[in-house]
């Protein structure tokens, strides 16, 4: 089999309230300045700087209603405060992934037990590979990007672990950045946010599109939550144009973790405590 269930939700774990939204975060590691990069020139890295930022960040969710779990530091693992790539988490299911970066790999055991306790669990399995930063969800749709951290393996696994609970898996080819949701998110019900030098909107089926301010490459990367969307202070021409579309927006300042090549969604999984 292309997958195989590896972990079962925790029978005696205590039930979670209907509906409520789960973020799960990982403290900044003591080692993000020796993070992996692939299209960013490495710069200084205040490491209290991010945590403080991440800490607001955390308050930010819980702002928009989400019961913030903060897993432990892995003080090793410089990259570890990317959740996102670790674990795609759907209504039904989690799916662990075997993240491009073979420094990454370890990240996924914590936090397969940590998902534990709310789905039954996948595996992405050698020699697939996938990074959950590759993974947009539009409904029942997940377009999944063809980078250098997610190949054809990772993604054909996917699809055949989701598809039983109705989901279908896009491919879509990047170019010139790290992740799909690097090059696109979703911020507002039939809206994605995009730049369109990096991935071709035609990919996407019955959706509007508002592209970043050219002078903003890497804006199109924002949290979209029930009560608006979280957005970096490090982009305000495109933040005036998610204002013209009336997008609720609230800021918060990720300057260093962006030194990092990260984005605002990189530093959660969100979901629904109960499918």
């Amino acid at each position: 089999m292309l997958l195989k269930k590896t972990y079962l939700r925790q029978e005696n774990s205590q039930e979670s309230e209907p509906d409520l939204l789960i973020a799960v975060t990982r403290e900044v590691s003591a080692a993000l300045e020796r993070c992996e990069l692939s299209y960013m020139p490495r710069t200084s890295i205040d490491v209290g700087l991010a945590r403080r930022q991440h800490r607001a960040y955390r308050e930010a969710l819980e702002t928009l209603g989400c019961r913030v779990v903060a897993l432990p530091e892995l003080p090793e693992q410089a990259d570890s405060v990317f959740v996102e790539d670790t674990a795609v988490v759907l209504d039904e299911v989690a799916v662990i992934t075997r993240p491009g970066a073979e420094s990454r790999r370890i990240e996924t055991e914590s936090m397969a037990r940590a998902l534990a306790e709310y789905r039954e669990l996948v595996t992405i399995d050698a020699p697939g590979t996938l990074d959950g930063g590759d993974v947009l969800r539009v409904g029942h749709t997940l377009y999944v990007g063809r980078s250098a951290r997610s190949d054809r393996e990772g993604i054909a696994q996917l699809a055949a672990a989701t598809a039983a609970y109705g989901y279908k898996v896009v491919p879509v080819e990047t170019r010139g950045c790290l992740h799909l949701k690097t090059a696109v998110t979703q911020v507002a019900p039939g809206l994605l946010l995009i730049n369109p030098a990096w991935v071709d909107r035609r990919a996407f089926e019955e959706v509007d599109f508002l592209e970043v301010d050219p002078a903003e490459p890497h804006a199109a990367n924002a949290v979209r939550l029930p009560g608006g969307v979280i957005y970096p202070r490090s982009f305000p021409r495109t933040r005036e144009r998610l204002a013209g579309r009336r997008v609720p927006v609230v800021m918060v300042d990720m300057s260093e973790t962006e030194k990092a090549e990260g984005g605002v969604t990189c530093c959660s999984l969100i979901f629904r405590s109960r499918a």
